[in-house]
């Protein structure tokens, strides 16, 4: 009887703290987890475009708190997303990578994460269910095949299975069907060019109508369908939502409403000093011309267009900013209206920035502000409102100040910082800079007021945004700089990972392109 009695009682306290365990969870704050693919400051209230129409974005800001000094720690999809989901920043893991690396980036997974969990494992791990649509890792919900089922409880299905062939000949041969599709008459660079080029081509855009879309509906359409069903949704157990925007991503396509917002003769280009490049180091120019059209470089393959083409280009981009937005504020709009509005964390970010012809490019593989500088913003539920903050933080800093914002157990290993408190007090002091590296040994340090960089062969440059935000001229030889610039130098990493996969350093795509260049008396004349 007494036996019977002691598993009454076990039994009993049991169930009971696994009520209580739930009520514990159902308390936890949710997280709705927000990626835009290549968004840079052209939104309402970071002032990068002024004629950017966001209406979305600048409303959740005033919900919470809007980085306006934030940064990438290296800024292509691959190196960024990884470095945010692992905690880890590519000068630890050798994760300094662009699409040829992802093979020995697998490979070499096991050692660089032992006894470490990706960001959604980790809240897997800790009670939350996990949701995923679109681009979160840089191939979608993972870049890992052998980890996938440990991130996510459910993944919205791939846009691949809209596209048809037709898409993929309007493509011209480019291999990422999640960003399909293509404009409707092809890439301009394509059709201009011709075999001339050898890729490349997907820097062009132009409004779609709902025939020359797979399916009738864009992919970033559908995972925000995804998110609003998902929303609208009874949950017992707090949920980590994921979802990853593909535009502002090139091509740049979207239906033709959103270009509709736009006056095309009206739009006005980035501001582009003639000498903008006179003052930049050998090994910046070949940054700015390595990562486009290859042998021919986007500047000069978009201006062998004409100037026009750079307006279309700038036209097409706001006007994918503008249908992200929209997309994005339906999303916010289900959550507002939803039982999950008041115990909801909102973290919304992009992976880099992007180029749109500053420092005579058209991409985000580069150390400057353009490339680096990203949308961030976290509203957290009983926390400050409708304040910015333009103290430097970086991208590595989400997964530590959701750990803090969710109560839970601290990670040790994590590279960034909690931003808690600057979520609590915008304005508080924040002596820590970021650090942003282009590959191996280019780095970037990014202060409140400046920008230092120092390439990987001892040359520099350094900016005062307090008066040139465009960064036109660099001040290295400055001698009432010296002071700061010699404090910059210092923050500098000094004991780093070699790029994934090597066992010494024998230079990458960067010291070729100067080879060639010094052995031809070569570089392009538009660099100079």
């Amino acid at each position: 009887m007494n036996l019977l009695r002691l598993f009454i009682l076990c039994a009993i306290l049991f169930v009971s703290n696994t009520y209580a365990q739930r009520k514990t969870d159902a308390k936890r704050p949710n997280v709705l987890f927000i990626a835009v693919d290549d968004l840079n400051d052209w939104t309402g209230l970071l002032h990068g475009n002024k004629q950017v129409i966001s209406p979305n974005l600048d409303k959740l800001a005033s919900d919470g708190v809007l980085f306006t000094n934030a940064h990438t720690p290296m800024a292509v999809c691959i190196a960024s997303r990884n470095a945010l989901l692992s905690g880890l920043h590519p000068t630890t893991t050798g994760w300094y990578s662009v699409n040829k690396d992802m093979k020995a980036m697998r490979k070499s997974y096991p050692q660089v994460m032992a006894g470490k969990k990706m960001l959604p494992h980790y809240f897997s791990d800790n009670g939350y269910n996990t949701y995923c649509a679109g681009k979160i890792f840089h191939t979608g919900s993972s870049d890992y095949d052998f980890i996938t089922d440990s991130l996510w409880d459910e993944i919205l299905p791939t846009y691949s299975r809209f596209v048809t062939e037709e898409d993929w000949v309007t493509a011209d041969g480019y291999k990422g069907p999640d960003y399909f599709p293509f404009p409707k008459n092809r890439s301009q660079l394509s059709v201009h060019y011709g075999d001339k080029i050898k890729g490349g081509h997907s820097l062009c855009g132009g409004p779609l109508d709902k025939e020359d879309i797979p399916g009738g509906k864009m992919y970033d359409e559908l995972i925000a369908k995804y998110a609003i069903e998902k929303l609208e949704e009874k949950h017992e157990d707090p949920f980590f939502l994921s979802i990853g925007f593909i535009r502002p991503h090139v091509p740049y396509t979207a239906p033709r409403k959103y270009f509709d917002l736009y006056d095309k003769n009206q739009i006005k280009l980035p501001h582009v000093p003639n000498d903008e490049m006179a003052d930049i180091p050998l090994i910046g120019k070949a940054i700015a011309y390595n990562y486009g059209v290859p042998e021919m470089g986007d500047y000069h393959a978009v201006m062998g267009l004409g100037e026009d083409y750079w307006r279309h280009l700038v036209y097409s981009y706001l006007a994918c900013v503008s249908f992200v937005d929209d997309q994005i504020g339906r999303v916010l709009t289900t959550l507002e209206n939803s039982e999950y509005a008041d115990n909801t964390i909102i973290v919304l970010w992009s992976d880099h920035g992007q180029s749109l012809g500053e420092k005579r490019d058209f991409r985000k593989m580069s150390l400057w502000e353009e490339s680096t500088r990203v949308p961030l913003c976290i509203v957290a539920p009983g926390k400050t409102k409708g304040k910015a903050c333009a103290k430097p933080v970086s991208l590595m800093d989400i997964y530590p100040t959701l750990i803090d914002l969710c109560n839970l157990p601290e990670q040790k290993h994590l590279d960034g910082n909690s931003i808690t408190p600057l979520i609590c007090n915008p304005k508080q002091e924040w002596p820590m800079p970021v650090i942003t590296n282009w590959r191996y040994k280019n780095y970037s340090v990014r202060t409140e007021n400046y920008r230092y960089i120092q390439y990987r062969d001892g040359s520099e440059e350094f900016y005062d945004h307090t008066k040139d935000k465009g960064e036109h001229y660099n001040l290295i030889e400055e001698p009432q700089y010296q002071n700061i610039i010699q404090y910059l130098r210092k923050h500098i990493p000094s004991d780093v990972a070699l790029p994934v996969g090597a066992k010494d350093w024998d230079g990458d795509e960067i010291e070729s392109t100067i080879k060639t260049w010094m052995q031809n008396d070569s570089i392009p004349q538009w660099l100079n």
